[in-house]
C-alpha cells in the first residue's frame, strides 16, 4: 500500500514543504508540496533526495558500547545507566566545567535542544557548542551590542526592498530565504529593483546581479569601511533618522571622516567610481543588506558585521519597511548572553565568551587537549558530526581520543560516532514528530510540526526521550503526582490545569518542566516532542500572543491549545503569527532606546583596517600563494547528512575550482588530480577549471570526505582548516580565507 504524506526537507534551514510517497515503510518518491504556505511548491534538488538521508546502510538500530576497538549492542537500560554513572563520577570529581554538550537539533528538529540543555544545566554546566556558533555568533554579538539583544538580529524585508546588497551570499545555492531562486530571479528581472552582489567569485547569484563587485578575497571589512566613508563624506547619510534613532554617532564619525576610500578600493581591486555608485544607491534607495558566510567566515568577521550594522544605521535602513528588520519567533534561537556579564561562562583555555548561549566549536579541541584541572573530560553530542563538520579534523581526532567519555546520539554511524564510547540511536526526522524554531520570515511567523511518515525500528527513541531518561537516571526528576498522569489521559485542557497546579505547589519543578511533561503528556501522546510543543504554546509571552491575534487566533485561556490543534490540522504548515510591521522598533532593547553605534572594545580594530595595513597583510606568501575558500555551496552537498554518495552518481560533486589562467601557470589541467596543502594538512582532489573563480583563489565544497561502505567519497575540506584560524571575538572559523598551495600529484 502506498500513501502520499506531508512533510518537509531537513537538509537546510529553509525546510521547504514536501510530499513523500511511502510504500512498505520506504520513501520512494518526493515532490514539492504546493500546499505549504511558505515554500508554495518550491524545493531544490536536495529536498527531492531525502530518501538518501532516511534509508541507508549506516543507520543505527540499537545502543552500542565500545569494547576494545569494537562496538557491541547493549540494552537501553544498560547504556543509560552506565552513561549516567560516568557523567556523575566525572562531574563530581572534576566539576561541572568538565562537561559539554554539542549539537542538539540539527537543521530539521529543534525540540531535543530544550531537553538536552535542561540536562546540561541540571549537571551544573553551561558549556554548549553548536554549529550556529561556527557561523553566526559574530553577527549575534554585533546586534547584541548595538540594539540590545543578541537574538534580535535582522533579515532583509524582501517583499518591500528595492535594492538588495548581497555580500558573500550565493543565495542561488545556499538559499537562506524562502524560495530563494524564485526571488533572486524575480528581483533581477524587475526594472524597479536592483540586485548588487559583493563576492570574489562570479557565483550563480552574481550572474543575476545588476552590479557585481568582484572584490579581492579578504577585503570585505576594508570595502565596508570605504562604503561608509563615501556616504558620510558625500553627505548622503539619513541625518533625520540618525538624530531620532541613533546614539554615539559622533564617536564613530571620526573613523570615516578622513578615510581614503579611493585607496581602499584600489587595495580591494575594485573601481572606485563603481563602488561610489553602489554607496549612493544604497544610501538613497529603499535598500537592504544580506551577508552570509563570505563575511561571517571571512577576515575581520565580527568587525565586518559591525561595520554593516553601522552602514544600515547611517542610511536609516534598520527597523523600517524594505530595510533590515527583526523577524518574529515562536521561540528565539537562544538567550541574550552579554559577554560583559561575568555570570556567562567563557571557555576555560581559549577565553571565548558565551554568545546567544553558545560556545564556538573551533575552541573545543583546545578545551579538551590541555592540562587544566577543569578541562573538558566528557562530551555529549547529538545530531552533529564534528569530526567532519568543524574546523581542523586532525585536532578533533586528537582531542576526542583524550576524553574520559564521548557519547554520540545520532541516526547514523558517523565518523564522530566511531570515536565514541557509547552510540545511541535517535529516530530520524521522518520517524518522529518535530519542528524548527528559526523559520526566518517577515512579517509572518511560520510553523510546521512535521509528523512521522515512516515507522522507526522498535529500539529507536526520540532524542528528547533519551535526554529525559538520562535525567531520570541521574535523579533530576522528582516524584510526579498521579494526578498529572490521570489528567493527561483525559484531555489537554484538564492536563493544563493539573500542570499549572503542580507547578504552583512545587516552584522548583519549573526548572525541569520539560521532563515532567515528557513523562506525563509525552507518554500519553506517544511523542515527547509533540507534548512539548503543546506545553510551549501554553507559556508564550504576551508579545507572541499579540502576533497570534494578527494571524487570526482568538485571545483567551485556550489560545495555546487552539494554535496547537491548528498545527495538528495543518501538516503542510501554517502561519501562526504576524509581527506588527509598523512597530519593528519595539525590538530595540538598549537602555536609551536608540541604536548604540559605538563599541569601544573594537575601536582599535576598526581604525586599524586601513589600505596600508590590508595591503601588507594580503601580500601573497611564497609557500602558500593561493587563497582557499573552504566551503562551496552546490546542489551536490548537504552538509554531512546524506552519507550515501549514490545521490550524486555521474556528477562532479567534489572538486577544487581554479581559474584556468592559474592552472595554466602551474601546468595543470582540468580533471587532473592535484594536491592542496595548508598549514593544517594536505588532500588530493580533482581539479576543475572555471572562469567563475577569481585569479589567486581556489574553492573546495564542504560536506564530503564521508566513509560509506568502507570507502571515502570526496575530501573533507576541514583537513585543510586550522581551528586556530578564527575570529578573535566569536571564535568563528575564517574558512573563506585559508592560505594554500596547489601542485600536481607526483606518482610514486
Amino acid at each position: 500500500m502506498s500513501e502520499w504524506k506531508k512533510t518537509s526537507c531537513v537538509l537546510c534551514a529553509q525546510n521547504c514543504g514536501l510530499e513523500a510517497l511511502v510504500e512498505n515503510n520506504q520513501i520512494v518518491k518526493v515532490k514539492p508540496d504546493k500546499d505549504n504556505p511558505r515554500s508554495q511548491g518550491y524545493a531544490c534538488r536536495k529536498g527531492l533526495n531525502i530518501a538518501y538521508y532516511q534509508h541507508h546502510s549506516d543507520r543505527l538500530t540499537h545502543p552500542l558500547k565500545k569494547v576494545g576497538k569494537d562496538f557491541v549492542p547493549i540494552s537501553w537500560e544498560q547504556a543509560l545507566t552506565e552513561i549516567a554513572e560516568k557523567l556523575r563520577t566525572i562531574v563530581d570529581e572534576h566539576g561541572p566545567r568538565s562537561l559539554a554538550f554539542m549539537g542538539l537539533g540539527g537543521l530539521g528538529g529543534h525540540s531535543e535542544a530544550v531537553f538536552g540543555l535542561r540536562l546540561l544545566r541540571s549537571l551544573g554546566s553551561k558549556y554548549y557548542y553548536n554549529a550556529l556558533a561556527g557561523e553566526l555568533t559574530g553577527l549575534y554579538w554585533g546586534y547584541g551590542r548595538t540594539i540590545g539583544r543578541q537574538y534580535n538580529f535582522t533579515i532583509f524585508d524582501h517583499d518591500q526592498t528595492d535594492l538588495l546588497l548581497a555580500i558573500g551570499w550565493n543565495g542561488w545555492m545556499s538559499h537562506q530565504m524562502p524560495q530563494a531562486r524564485r526571488y533572486l530571479d524575480k528581483i533581477s528581472k524587475d526594472p524597479g529593483k536592483m540586485l548588487v552582489v559583493i563576492d570574489p567569485r562570479r557565483s550563480e547569484t552574481a550572474k543575476k546581479a545588476d552590479i557585481h563587485l568582484a572584490l579581492r578575497p579578504g577585503t570585505d571589512a576594508l570595502l565596508t569601511r570605504a562604503l561608509i566613508a563615501i556616504i558620510l563624506q558625500e553627505g548622503w547619510q539619513n541625518q533625520p533618522y540618525i538624530d531620532l534613532h541613533v546614539s554615539q554617532f559622533e564617536q564613530i564619525d571620526p573613523w570615516f571622516k578622513n578615510f581614503d576610500a579611493r585607496e581602499a578600493c584600489r587595495v580591494c581591486e575594485l573601481n572606485y567610481d563603481q563602488v561610489k555608485e553602489v554607496a549612493r544607491l544604497f544610501a538613497t534607495r529603499k535598500s537592504s543588506l544580506h551577508a552570509d558566510l563570505g563575511v561571517l567566515m571571512g577576515r575581520h568577521s565580527s568587525v565586518t558585521t559591525y561595520l554593516e550594522i553601522i552602514l544600515l544605521a547611517i542610511c536609516g535602513r534598520l527597523f523600517v519597511p524594505g530595510g533590515n528588520v527583526v523577524p518574529g519567533y515562536l521561540m528565539t534561537m537562544g538567550p541574550h548572553t552579554d559577554d560583559r556579564n561575568p555570570k556567562h561562562w567563557k571557555t576555560m583555555s581559549t577565553g571565548f565568551p558565551t554568545i546567544l548561549g553558545m560556545h564556538p566549536p573551533n575552541a573545543m579541541p583546545e578545551e579538551i587537549d590541555n592540562n587544566h584541572p577543569e578541562r573538558l573530560r566528557a562530551v555529549l553530542i547529538s545530531s552533529s558530526n564534528p569530526v567532519r563538520s568543524f574546523a581542523d579534523t586532525t585536532a578533533y581526532e586528537q582531542a576526542f581520543s583524550k576524553l574520559d567519555l564521548l557519547v554520540t546520539i545520532d541516526i547514523a554511524m558517523t565518523e564522530t560516532a566511531k570515536m565514541s564510547d557509547y552510540v545511541l540511536p535517535d529516530r530520524s526526522l521522518y520517524e518522529r514528530w518535530d519542528t524548527t524554531y528559526f523559520q526566518l520570515n517577515y512579517p509572518e511567523i511560520y510553523c510546521q510540526m512535521r509528523q512521522p511518515i515512516v515507522k522507526p525500528e522498535e529500539e529507536l527513541l526520540e532524542g528528547s526521550e533519551i535526554f529525559t531518561r538520562l535525567a531520570d537516571k541521574l535523579g533530576f526528576i522528582p516524584a510526579i503526582p498521579e494526578s498529572l498522569y490521570s489528567a493527561a489521559k483525559k484531555s489537554r485542557i484538564e492536563y493544563g490545569q493539573a500542570l499549572y497546579a503542580y507547578m504552583k505547589s512545587e516552584p522548583k519543578a519549573a526548572a525541569i518542566m520539560p521532563f515532567v511533561v515528557a513523562k506525563t503528556l509525552g507518554q500519553e501522546m506517544g511523542s515527547v516532542n509533540l507534548a512539548w510543543m503543546w506545553a510551549l504554546l501554553q507559556t508564550v509571552p504576551q508579545s507572541y500572543k499579540e502576533n497570534a491575534v494578527r494571524a487570526g487566533f482568538k485571545l483567551g485561556l485556550t489560545m495555546g491549545d487552539d494554535i496547537f490543534q491548528a498545527i495538528l490540522d495543518h501538516p503542510e504548515g501554517l502561519w501562526i503569527g504576524k509581527v506588527d510591521p509598523d512597530n519593528n522598533f519595539a525590538n530595540l532593547k538598549t537602555e536609551d532606546n536608540r541604536i548604540n553605534l559605538y563599541i569601544p572594545e573594537v575601536e582599535e580594530w576598526v581604525t586599524g583596517i586601513t589600505p596600508e595595513y590590508e595591503e601588507e597583510q594580503l601580500q601573497s606568501e611564497g609557500k602558500y600563494p593561493f587563497v582557499l575558500l573552504a566551503g562551496r555551496h552546490m546542489d551536490e552537498n548537504a552538509n554531512t547528512l546524506i552519507r550515501n554518495p549514490e545521490w550524486n552518481r555521474g556528477r562532479r560533486a567534489c572538486t577544487v575550482a581554479m581559474n584556468p589562467e592559474d592552472a595554466e601557470g602551474l601546468g595543470l589541467n582540468d580533471q587532473q588530480i592535484v594536491k592542496v596543502t595548508t598549514e593544517a594538512g594536505s588532500v588530493n582532489i580533482e581539479l576543475e577549471t572555471t572562469t567563475d573563480t577569481r585569479l589567486g583563489m581556489v574553492i573546495i565544497p564542504h560536506g564530503f570526505g564521508l566513509e560509506f561502505n568502507g570507502e571515502i567519497y570526496g575530501v573533507g575540506v576541514n583537513r585543510l582548516t586550522k581551528n586556530t584560524n578564527r575570529d578573535r571575538i566569536a571564535g568563528t572559523p575564517l574558512h573563506r580565507y585559508v592560505r594554500c598551495q596547489v601542485e600536481a600529484v607526483i606518482d610514486s
